[in-house]
């Protein structure tokens, strides 16, 4: 879990429907998965979010004195490092913005069934505890009902 909360707002394009956000200054908990990776893979990934050429190595010294580095004004381009985990910094990437800043929307049902097939294996929680945390998140809230969200993800 992570100080801070989850969110949805813009419209993917690749999943339609709202994009996951964190907002590590929101008073709450995210539910959140970890994988230990290089450097490199980190800057792999985050460049591909970014819509950068991925192979440069990122440099995270900003983000690991200060926990927070913006790399753009874009979505998924601000750097964040909430804490450690066995030694290890844990990073992310979300948008610069605040969850107040942006308009809400709400996800895509596939999306929400990627996002809960995730909570499943890394939190071992059931379809109903996936089901009410999702539908509470700002943007899927009054969108999402959590009935019809564990109906989604099934058994």
């Amino acid at each position: 879990m992570l100080p801070g909360e989850l969110y949805f707002a813009l419209e993917s394009q690749a999943w339609t429907g709202g994009m996951g956000f964190y907002d590590p200054n929101v008073d709450d908990q995210m539910a959140a998965r970890a994988y230990l990776l290089t450097t490199e893979q980190f800057s792999d990934i985050a460049a591909q979010e970014m819509y950068r050429e991925p192979g440069a190595k990122m440099d995270l010294k900003k983000v690991l004195a200060t926990g927070r580095a913006e790399m753009g004004p874009g979505r998924y381009e601000t750097l964040v490092c909430p804490g450690y985990l066995d030694g290890h910094p844990v990073l992310t990437f979300t948008a610069p913005w605040g969850m107040g800043d942006v308009a809400l929307n709400s996800p895509s049902a596939n999306y929400l069934r990627h996002l809960g097939s995730g909570l499943a294996e890394a939190h071992g929680w059931s379809s109903e505890q996936i089901a009410d945390y999702l539908a509470t998140r700002p943007g899927a809230a009054g969108h999402w009902a959590a009935d019809g969200i564990a109906a989604l993800l099934g058994d």
